[in-house]
Parts: structure tokens; C-alpha cells; sequence
């Protein structure tokens, strides 16, 4: 990837991961820039299919494309930064990703977003008053 595309990504995501918009400088490892569709699948690397995310999101988001609503059984499409509207998606409750539809609830169980110890850096960052992003 060359550096214009990475500048690109992290200027247009404003250095917050695009999944659970924890910036750059509240993580310990640098944000990544992710394939939205995945390589594997014939994602292009181009401004449309990436996004920025964090080590933890990007881990866990892997290749998938896809995962399960927990609610309805489905299988559905992951979150989409490029095409989907975060707020659409998802919600804030205290330090909880909550998903407001099937795809923003299959996405926060794919990511694993909110994993105890994700869940207790977010609710430290709401104590300092930096989190959630306006």
C-alpha cells in the first residue's frame, strides 16, 4: 500500500478506528489500515475498500465479510465504513457497542468489540471525559 492511500485513510477516519472509534492515540499499538473486502476475497486496495482500525478490530475482523446476528440466526454482512453510516448501525451505551441492526450486531460480535478488557479501557476514556467522539 503505498503512502498517499495511508494518509488518505487515516486523515478521512481522523486517526479513530472506523469499527469502534477508539483513536490512535488511546491505543498501544498503531491502527491498521484494513481491507474492508478482504484481499482473499478480490478487495481492491484502493480508497473505497479501506478503512483505519485498530489492532483489536482488525485482529478479530480477519477476513470475514460476514457473521451471524445473534438476535435473528442470520447470516449478514459485516459493517461497511465506506457504504453503512456508523450511527445507522450502531450505539453508545456507557462503554458498550450495542447494534442497532443485523449488521451492526453480527459486526460487533465478529470484532469481539466489546471483550471486558476493550470494555474497561472505554469506560476509563468516558471517565477522562475523551470518549465516545462527539
Amino acid at each position: 500500500m503505498d503512502d498517499a492511500l495511508s494518509r488518505l485513510v487515516r486523515r478521512r477516519a481522523q486517526d479513530r478506528c472506523e469499527y469502534c472509534r477508539l483513536h490512535q492515540s488511546d491505543c498501544p499499538l498503531p491502527h491498521e489500515i484494513d481491507h474492508i473486502i478482504a484481499l482473499k476475497h478480490r478487495g481492491p486496495t484502493s480508497p473505497n475498500n479501506t478503512c483505519l482500525a485498530c489492532f483489536a478490530c482488525n485482529n478479530h475482523k480477519g477476513r470475514n465479510v460476514a457473521g451471524v446476528d445473534p438476535l435473528t440466526r442470520r447470516i449478514v454482512r459485516l459493517f461497511h465504513p465506506r457504504r453503512h453510516t456508523w450511527r445507522h448501525h450502531f450505539r453508545w451505551e456507557g462503554p458498550v457497542l450495542v447494534g442497532r441492526t443485523q449488521i451492526g450486531r453480527a459486526t460487533v460480535e465478529v470484532l469481539e468489540i466489546n471483550l471486558a478488557h476493550r470494555v474497561v479501557l472505554r469506560q476509563a476514556l468516558i471517565s477522562e471525559g475523551v470518549f465516545p467522539p462527539s
